[in-house]
């Protein structure tokens, strides 16, 4: 059974930054499709993959919309998957969903679902 949850959300002034981290088990990461991921929703609008990476490959993925300001690592010997988010604007404001997959391409890594942690940036 395969369990996800994220902690780390909150409240931050623009400019500022936040680093969410995910605990991920049941998935082992051997195979090149396993995957650990990163989604967002703001309110109205849809939900947005943000950062993937897969372990087995070393590859990560990147909306246009972080990038460069986004980091997304994995702690191997914990299992943990963590969103270092800098220079934060007040568009970031959204929900945050962890996510984790046996078979994910690129951004798609939407199998398994955290409960969601927020994140507000304020002007």
């Amino acid at each position: 059974q395969v369990h996800v949850r994220e902690s780390g959300g909150g409240s931050v002034q623009a400019g500022g930054s936040l680093r969410l981290s995910c605990e991920v088990s049941g998935i082992s990461h051997s195979t090149s499709a396993t995957c650990m991921g990163w989604f967002r929703q703001a309110p109205g609008k849809e939900r947005e993959g943000i950062a993937s990476i897969y372990p087995a490959r070393g590859r990560t993925y990147y909306a246009d919309s972080v990038t460069g300001r986004f980091t997304i690592a994995r702690d191997n010997a914990e299992n943990t998957v963590y969103l270092q988010m800098d220079s934060l604007i007040p568009e970031d404001t959204a929900m945050y969903y962890c996510t984790a997959g046996r078979i994910g391409n690129g951004l798609n890594c939407d199998r398994y679902w955290g409960q969601g942690t927020q994140v507000n940036v304020s002007s």
